[in-house]
């Protein structure tokens, strides 16, 4: 767009209209309308190692009930003091250790879990208990009650992901705490999957919800099934082989708001140059390698976390066979017709 040449006249007419809160369309359309993605969201990589050490301290100087849920937030280093990964979403680190009752409360905003490390500590949702394990996906969909305990002898933590900042967009955020730290337990474990994770759907069923009824997806039925898949080796250029979560009664994604995926990368692979406008956060649970990010290169290794900004171009390189479990905003993207993405080309 043509640059708007300045005048006295034209300054004059700026500073009369402001005093009435308008403004010249042609004075900020070209921050606007831009000719491709442009934001302050910048490539960045968090060590868990580092976090781990940081949170653990954090254990010692408040405990989960008073700090409602003990989290280390991961702040896009270019949109520092918003509480946001990207422009869209918002994650963070949080750890329960022994003894910890992080309390039951419920709000508007859709959250996933992703459990890095520890083994046996329970989270709540909807009035069903799930036992955590490193790699399960759990969900907690918008205004479920949901809770979380440890009663084991080792600290347990997990990358939080939430739609904070689309909540905020729409200004439609709603919360609630519960006079109970935990909530009644009114389902045995395991009953949404049992329920809806066999390709085996109750006849009857009318859910309003459109999010996935499976509420826990464990890594070892995903392990399994990248396993199977991967007998094909119909390997993706720009992927590997790549799998989203879904929600079994639509097909659709497993979260509204949020899409999760999980992929494998074979040792040596390196796939081709990608990009795409959803900003994306990654987290390796297994195997090491790097990522080429615009010029940027990072190492990482299983439970580190990086983020890939919109537009950037990134590559993948495995040094062993690595799995990667990502999460992004391309399912609104794709329900507003926004979604590009572009394989490999200049």
């Amino acid at each position: 767009m043509e640059a708007v040449t300045k005048t006295p006249e034209r300054e004059a007419f700026y500073r009369k209209i402001d005093g009435e809160n308008l403004t010249a369309l042609w004075t900020v359309m070209s921050d606007l309308i831009t000719p491709e993605p442009k934001s302050g969201c910048r490539p960045h990589l968090w060590k868990f190692e580092i976090i781990r050490d940081y949170m653990t301290e954090a254990g010692k100087l408040i405990t989960a009930k008073e700090a409602e849920r003990r989290v280390l937030v991961l702040e896009n280093p270019g949109l520092r003091g918003q509480s946001k990964i990207t422009t869209s979403l918002y994650a963070g680190v949080q750890m329960v250790v022994p003894g910890d009752v992080a309390p039951a409360h419920r709000h508007s905003q859709s959250a996933l879990r992703f459990v890095l490390e520890g083994k046996g500590a329970y989270t709540a949702v909807d009035g069903e208990r799930t036992a955590m394990e490193p790699g399960d996906f759990i969900i907690t969909p918008s205004m479920t009650w949901h809770d979380h305990s440890n009663e084991t002898d080792e600290p347990m933590f997990w990358l939080d992901g939430l739609d904070i900042p689309l909540v905020q967009f729409f200004d439609c955020s709603f919360a609630e705490g519960s006079k109970e730290d935990q909530q009644k337990i009114t389902k045995p474990a395991g009953d949404s999957f049992a329920r809806y994770g066999h390709n085996l759907l109750p006849v009857d069923v009318k859910r309003t919800s459109k999010t996935s009824p499976i509420f826990s997806y464990p890594y070892s039925y995903t392990r399994e099934a990248l396993e199977k898949a991967r007998m094909s080796q119909e390997w993706d250029a720009c992927h590997g082989l790549k799998l989203k979560f879904s929600n079994p009664e639509t097909g659709d994604f497993a979260m509204p708001t949020i899409g999760t995926f999980i992929q494998l990368l074979p040792k040596g692979f390196k796939t081709a140059r990608y990009r795409s406008t959803d900003a994306t956060v990654f987290c390796p649970i297994e195997g090491r390698g790097r990522s080429r990010i615009g010029d940027a290169v990072f190492e990482w290794g299983p439970r580190d976390l990086f983020v890939v900004p919109s537009w950037h171009r990134v590559t993948h390189e495995a040094d062993d066979d690595a799995v990667l479990f990502s999460f992004s905003d391309r399912p609104v993207q794709q329900k507003l017709d926004l979604f590009r993405e572009d394989r490999g080309n200049a």
